[in-house]
């Protein structure tokens, strides 16, 4: 595939995301601090995310199946998970851990599996959207091209 086609679908699927609500404004500022010193940043920081969403997912999914959850763990690891989606603009999964903390609040496990699940689906939409992303940035400097600016 040429150069200008790789660059236009980077662009396309990198507006998909923050139009979809996928991505915010934080995603963008991650993007700035990457420069030629350090031109994997934002691959290196986002795939820290993936292993701590991973960790976090599993922990969240053996802690809601005890026979007497403990909702303070729950919920810190929730407030854990809110927290690194947000530094990286993950805004959907972000998002999805707000009411899963107010059904902690409520120590309502019924709910908490069903935000356990939205969460879940948010976190690996965005990983594969991600993924994606960075495999086109990957096509595009294979093939000698630069990986356009977004504004």
């Amino acid at each position: 595939m040429e150069v200008g086609q790789l660059q236009r679908q980077f662009v396309e699927h990198t507006a998909s995301m923050f139009h979809e609500g996928f991505l915010d404004g934080q995603f963008s500022q991650l993007q700035q601090l990457q420069d030629e010193s350090n031109p994997d940043f934002v691959v290196e920081v986002v795939s820290l995310f993936f292993q701590d969403s991973e960790r976090l997912l599993n922990e969240l999914t053996r802690a809601l199946d005890q026979k007497c959850v403990d909702f303070k763990k729950v919920d810190a690891h929730v407030h854990q998970l809110k927290g690194s989606s947000s530094s990286i603009g993950a805004q959907r999964v972000k998002n999805s851990c707000f009411n899963f903390r107010n059904f902690c609040e409520e120590q309502n496990t019924e709910a908490c599996f069903r935000c356990l699940q939205l969460v879940k689906q948010e976190y690996l939409l965005v990983k594969n959207k991600l993924e994606t992303l960075f495999r086109l940035e990957q096509q595009i400097l294979a093939a000698g091209g630069s990986i356009p600016m977004m504004e």
